[in-house]
């Protein structure tokens, strides 16, 4: 039995068998982080790219709870640098661990960290655990290669952005759900500010009569799949 935990933004807890996979652990400052993110105990994290709200609290977990963190090695080098724990990896390659197996695609977006210095590529990330696959497309626009994903294994829930601005919208979150052939479509990096508000409404009549489902999930909402 696989649970995923939304944990704000585009925070994700990902459970199995007493392993839990944390993407993106945007939470000290996260405004939408839910009380229970003072609660994760990550076996692994996983950052899709540089920038402030995903990269966040990754190397303090590291350091607190010991796990490793796989990103592109630009972040890599960097959290090593600082101490944490990593695991060596890039897009296009995966890592098999004995509670999940993890494959990195790429995003189209940008990366950097705070002081200006170059992130690297960003990344997403295709997660195998407990006879479950989940897509967290991190950070990116539409592009076609979604498809490869779908070629790659049979998605059962894909993350999505959906607000804009920043990164895809709504619309072009549908067509990504088309092309990535997954079961259920959830939404993130939304809400979180004014500049990426989302309305419940417009998403609902956005996938009104797709082949996929749509879960809009609170912070703090577990679901299993």
């Amino acid at each position: 039995m696989t649970e995923i935990e939304y944990l704000g933004h585009s925070a994700f807890a990902i459970r199995e068998g007493g392993k839990e996979v944390l993407v993106d652990p945007f939470l000290s400052d996260n405004p939408k982080a839910p009380l229970s993110a003072s609660d994760v105990r990550p076996d692994l994290i996983l950052v899709t790219h540089a920038h402030h709200d995903h990269l966040g609290d990754a190397l303090h977990l590291s350091k607190r709870f010991g796990c490793p963190v796989l990103s592109v090695s630009e972040i890599n080098d960097h959290l090593d640098e600082m101490g944490a724990r990593v695991l060596q990896g890039n897009i296009g390659g995966e890592i098999q661990l004995s509670f999940c197996r993890v494959k990195m695609f790429p995003a189209v977006h940008s990366s950097s960290f705070e002081d200006g210095r170059y992130g690297g590529e960003p990344c997403s990330f295709l997660i195998e655990m407990g006879g479950r696959t989940v897509f967290h497309a991190g950070d990116t626009a539409l592009f076609s290669d979604l498809s490869l994903v779908a070629d790659e294994a049979d998605i059962d829930m894909a993350l999505l952005p959906v607000g804009g601005t920043y990164t895809m919208g709504v619309k072009e979150a549908v067509k990504a759900m088309r092309l990535l052939r997954a079961r259920i479509m959830v939404p993130m990096h939304y809400d979180t500010w004014k500049s990426i508000a989302v309305d419940r409404q417009v998403l609902e009549s956005a996938v009104r009569g797709e082949r996929f489902s749509l879960k809009v999930m609170a912070p703090g909402e577990r679901l299993v799949i």
